[in-house]
């Protein structure tokens, strides 16, 4: 069966405390993630998208709705089935720092009992893909923050995922840097093909990298629009300049500016 879809409907998810009330982060979430294309999701700080995407990932069960793996079968019939491989990359680098840049981008494929051989084969490469050839040995304390994410973004596509979630991936670096990773990204996931999730507080970044914008409301979160960026690829810094892309800034923003305003209330 070949992998069509991520599709959540009604869903909700509600944090209990002992010493006061439940803070409902989502509620009443529907929303398809097709295969194949990149869904940037933003909204206010607190709207609930890490949530969403701990939930999506596996590693959050949700209080109320259902989250579907959908599949198209070898007679054309949609179905749901089990979740494909997956793999984050976080803001946060969570490098190993006693171990190499070819073990850190291996470690996962060393968890999974591939031989040493073939692991360092498919790290190096990974490793290369990301522009990190040559830095093989050296250790975290050895690279800068731009080259620290992109260890971690060659540890995730060394695993061959089906579905990358990205969380933030750019949120700790400098302006320059960030801008830089954000077109080296957009060409590593066009040449893959693979269904890409993205969280970002950025506006531009969500539209830079993304084939739909989904975008949430102020706490408790649901998605208030899904829009989708009709701008050509492959994207690069002139990507910025074209007419469309300020067209759907603006209407992003206009969307999200009372949201923030609430969000800043709460």
């Amino acid at each position: 069966m070949q992998f069509e879809a991520i599709s959540i409907e009604r869903l909700s998810h509600r944090f209990l405390s002992r010493n006061r009330p439940p803070t409902t982060a989502l509620t009443g979430v529907s929303c398809d993630f097709p295969a194949g294309k990149v869904t940037s999701i933003v909204g206010p700080s607190g709207c609930g998208k890490s949530t969403l995407l701990l939930i999506l990932r596996g590693l959050m069960e949700a209080s109320e709705g259902k989250v579907q793996f959908l599949y198209r079968d070898g007679s054309g019939n949609r179905r749901a089935g089990d979740p494909p491989r997956m793999a984050t990359v976080w803001q946060s680098f969570n490098l190993l720092p006693w171990r190499t840049v070819l073990d850190n981008v291996a470690f996962g494929l060393e968890l999974e009992g591939v031989s040493a051989g073939e692991r360092h084969a498919r790290a190096a490469e990974a490793i290369k893909s990301v522009e990190l050839a040559g830095f093989e040995k050296h250790y975290p304390s050895q690279l800068s923050g731009g080259m620290k994410q992109r260890v971690g973004l060659a540890r995730g596509l060394v695993m061959s995922p089906d579905i990358l979630f990205l969380d933030e991936p750019f949120g700790a670096l400098d302006a320059q840097t960030r801008l830089y990773l954000q077109e080296q990204l957009s060409t590593v996931v066009e040449r893959s093909g693979k269904t890409v999730i993205l969280i970002t507080h950025s506006i531009e970044e969500a539209i830079f990298l993304g084939d739909h914008v989904a975008v949430m409301t102020a706490r408790p979160g649901r998605i208030a629009r899904t829009l989708d960026v009709d701008l050509p690829r492959p994207r690069g810094i002139d990507t910025q300049n074209n007419k469309r892309f300020g067209e759907l800034f603006t209407e992003i923003y206009g969307l999200l500016r009372d949201e923030v305003r609430k969000s800043m209330l709460n």
